[in-house]
């Protein structure tokens, strides 16, 4: 079995294989930096995982969609950052700013292309279904990056309203990612939705845990500007339950805080963490996580193989649950 260490490796090896730097430089340029700031490479690493509990070696069939989907995710997030006007991710520059928003929309519009390239390149028989769900993920994702553009634009949203956002947003990709490693593996149809359904569930503990990071983490080891999504007044988890919970005196400083365009940003940073600690909205959050994570282990659990075989995978998405503020 394959550790994380030796699945990361495979994963950076091939990414480097794969996307080189071809004519126009200008094109390719704003690629090659976006995939080699790093990440977690959550979305490939459970791909290789999920095919590495039925397979003993890992060959091109997987490797190749499973870099095609950090690549599409990696588009995404090129995207996202223009549509946020963030400056910064994995703690450095982000594409738009260190280029410009063409050269960035253009250099991403190149790397979904070059996503669909890879995650077609494995076995005839698996084909199809990888690129049915693979497809219709991609559409979940740009849909639920719309809602939460929308969602910018309402004070007020639901917690279900949030939950099917994020759902779309980030949860699909992260199941469709452990299944599609399920089917080029050869796994049964049960084995496959398991892993679905262990995907889906881990990718909203995570999204959640990422909503409190930006507020409460660690710069250093968060890689993005703590308090981004306060400035921008996006509906994170936080904001809306604190929406949600406020009432009174509280509720007026969060539609102050909310609407006003001149007051400094670390000031709006300071005021809103009041209010969401005084609403314990981090605790509510916390436990939100652990619930979505306890569900994602027992689906994983469901998976039929030997449980030995499970050791490096619950290892890592433990580790990645539980990072640290």
């Amino acid at each position: 079995m394959y550790t994380e260490i030796e699945i990361k490796s495979v994963i950076d090896k091939a990414l480097t294989s794969a996307i080189t730097l071809k004519s126009p430089a200008e094109l390719y340029e704003p690629i090659l930096y976006s995939l080699s700031v790093g990440g977690k490479r959550i979305r490939p690493t459970l791909c290789l995982f999920s095919y590495n509990l039925f397979k003993d070696t890992i060959d091109n069939n997987i490797i190749m969609p499973a870099i095609g989907i950090e690549v599409f995710h990696g588009f995404t997030l090129i995207h996202d950052d223009i549509m946020d006007n963030a400056e910064i991710r994995r703690g450095n520059a982000t594409v738009h700013r260190k280029w410009n928003k063409n050269a960035a929309i253009l250099s991403g519009d190149a790397m979904c292309i070059e996503a669909y390239r890879l995650v077609s390149q494995t076995n005839a028989n698996n084909l199809p279904r990888v690129l049915e769900i693979f497809n219709k993920t991609a559409a979940q994702v740009c849909e639920g990056q719309q809602l939460d553009m929308d969602f910018e634009k309402k004070f007020l949203i639901s917690d279900d309203d949030y939950l099917s956002m994020i759902s779309l947003k980030t949860a699909a990709m992260i199941a469709a990612s452990a299944k599609i490693g399920a089917i080029v593996a050869d796994a049964s149809i049960s084995n496959c939705e398991n892993f679905y359904k262990f995907g889906y569930n881990l990718g909203m503990a995570f999204q959640i845990q990422d909503d409190v990071l930006d507020t409460y983490g660690n710069p250093s080891l968060f890689g993005k500007t703590i308090g981004g999504d306060i400035i921008s007044n996006k509906k994170t988890f936080l904001l809306v339950s604190a929406l949600i919970r406020a009432h009174g005196k509280q509720m007026s400083i969060l539609e102050d805080l909310l609407k006003s365009t001149d007051i400094p940003s670390n000031e709006k940073i300071k005021k809103t963490k009041e209010i969401f600690d005084n609403l314990e909205v981090k605790q509510l959050a916390e436990t939100r996580i652990n619930h979505y994570f306890k569900t994602a282990m027992e689906y994983l659990d469901n998976v039929d193989v030997q449980p030995n075989r499970k050791e490096n995978i619950i290892k890592f998405v433990s580790e990645l649950i539980n990072r640290a503020y």
